[in-house]
């Protein structure tokens, strides 16, 4: 079984969902979050004020699949969440040494 942790636009979320619904994928946890990479923020008048604007608004995805998955979760994410400018996000994929269901019991 592996994690695949995303980090992408949230604009995107909506048609990252699609992808992988598409593809069967159902079970995916989002986070609303902050950060920092490549694309650096940017600068921002407000009040006369000017502001760096250093962490950016991203989503977070998590979704456990099982290996044969893999490639399915990555491509619907990239299809998803391409632009092809910078800032489009980020993917990880993690083993998972153990998981269950709490209700049942059921390892999985």
């Amino acid at each position: 079984m592996k994690l695949i942790i995303a980090f992408i636009r949230p604009e995107a979320l909506q048609k990252v969902k699609h992808e992988l619904y598409l593809k069967e994928i159902y079970s995916v946890s989002v986070t609303n979050i902050l950060g920092a990479g490549r694309q650096k923020g940017y600068t921002e008048l407000y009040r006369g004020v000017t502001t760096q604007v250093t962490l950016l608004k991203k989503a977070r995805l998590e979704i456990g699949v099982p290996d044969d998955k893999v490639d399915a979760v990555i491509e619907a994410i990239t299809t998803g969440a391409r632009t092809g400018k910078e800032g489009d996000g980020v993917f990880f994929v993690l083993d998972v040494a153990r998981a269950g269901r709490i209700r049942t019991g059921e390892a999985m």
